[in-house]
């Protein structure tokens, strides 16, 4: 259209704009709209995959979540679960928890070419990363990478993502944890299986049993989806992985432990046995305290008890506020604290309220009101009588009588 609009111009002496011919060039080319092939699937045979965005609330921040949506090809049902980020760990996690949801594995999962699967090249062409490729080997199903730009490949699961910002997250989920988020996502898939996809004679439910008993069977053990590494713990109590620091007991301070990291938390073991359990944190330079893993240190310094990170961050303030009315002041504030790991911060703050005013707390008093006395039995007063048996029926058929 410039070539045009400069030759008009120059030849022709035309005093138009740009734009005019632009548009005239445009209703003249002529337009070419590409036609797709429908398919049709048997039971078991594929299932699509890929990655959409939600914005959320969780614990009142407003959160972009990546939702991992599984559909498969013949009975188009639906599963989808919510992470914080698209990384491998999360992508192998989303498979698993899908296979485990339509308890088998599809013959083949319908991708595209993003970098959590594929090394390099596309379409026929791509190479799948180590972990993908041993997922798959694993579960025993074929990869099959789309064509770029081809989302008519998987448009099954191209709708899923925006059905599941429209129906399941409408009105915006405001959730305390990833975890409430996903329940919402579950509820929301399993209403779904009560749809019926027009032109089609049985429900999504209906269908999905017929695909679920023509899937391969799960294998005796489940696929490790966690980014596992080995980890020194520091003095302050906290070991690192990536940018960030996650706290463990006191007691292993200098000691070598494993983290395996998932989607959406983090756990650590020694010697096999868990140790601690974190929400992944994918800010930088940030610290997750646990106060239990600081109450052995604490006991042993209770006057650090005011100014201690762990407690700053992890407890609520208006349990230290009461602690220091106690008698013992710091050495209280510790037992109290204490006590909130075992019953809960609501529990105490609610034992709290209901004491009278007036009357200096205690942490004996305190442990009284969580632990109310159990009710003696009830003290009968009455004579106790007892029925009066025959047993001479029973003499004269064993022949005892007069012995």
């Amino acid at each position: 259209a410039r070539r045009i609009y400069h030759r008009l111009k120059r030849e022709k002496a035309f005093t138009g704009g740009e734009s005019t011919i632009r548009n005239i060039v445009n209703e003249m080319r002529p337009k070419h709209k590409e036609a797709f092939m429908p398919l049709e699937f048997d039971p078991g045979e594929a299932a699509q995959v890929d990655w959409g965005e939600a914005t959320v609330y969780i614990k009142g921040n407003k959160t972009k979540v990546q939702l991992f949506c599984y559909r498969p090809c013949y009975s188009a049902d639906i599963f989808v679960k919510a992470f914080y980020r698209q990384n491998q760990e999360s992508f192998l996690e989303g498979h698993v928890d899908a296979f485990t949801h339509f308890n088998g594995v599809p013959g083949k999962i319908i991708f595209d070419n993003a970098r959590v699967a594929v090394k390099e090249g596309f379409g026929l062409y791509a190479k799948p990363q180590a972990a993908y490729q041993a997922l798959s080997a694993h579960y025993a199903f074929t990869m099959h990478f789309t064509n770029i730009n081809s989302g008519n490949e998987k448009s099954l699961v191209e709708n899923l993502v925006g059905w599941s910002r429209r129906n399941i997250l409408v009105p915006v989920p405001r959730v305390e944890t990833i975890e409430e988020l996903n329940n919402i996502l579950l509820a929301g898939c399993l209403e779904y299986r009560h749809h019926q996809i027009q032109g089609r004679s049985q429900t999504v439910g209906q269908q999905s049993e017929t695909d679920c008993f023509a899937l391969h069977r799960l294998p005796a053990y489940v696929f490790d989806t966690s980014k596992s590494v080995p980890a020194r713990v520091y003095d302050d109590s906290t070991v690192q992985f990536d940018r960030n620091r996650y706290s463990v007991p006191v007691e292993l301070v200098g000691r070598q432990i494993s983290i395996k990291a998932y989607g959406n938390h983090i756990t650590c073991y020694h010697n096999a046995e868990k140790i601690a359990h974190h929400t992944r944190c994918y800010g930088r330079s940030d610290t997750l305290f646990q106060l239990e893993h600081y109450l052995p240190l604490l006991e042993q310094k209770p006057r650090s008890v005011y100014h201690s990170k762990p407690v700053r961050k992890s407890a609520a303030v208006e349990l230290l506020d009461w602690g220091k009315t106690f008698p013992h002041d710091a050495k209280d504030t510790v037992k109290l604290l204490k006590l909130s790991v075992e019953y809960g911060v609501n529990r105490l703050l609610a034992v709290r309220d209901q004491l009278p005013a007036g009357i200096k707390p205690s942490i004996e008093l305190v442990r009284s009101e969580l632990n109310p006395p159990i009710e003696p039995m009830p003290h009968l007063t009455g004579a106790i009588s007892v029925n009066t048996i025959d047993l001479t029926a029973y003499d004269r058929k064993y022949k005892v009588v007069g012995q």
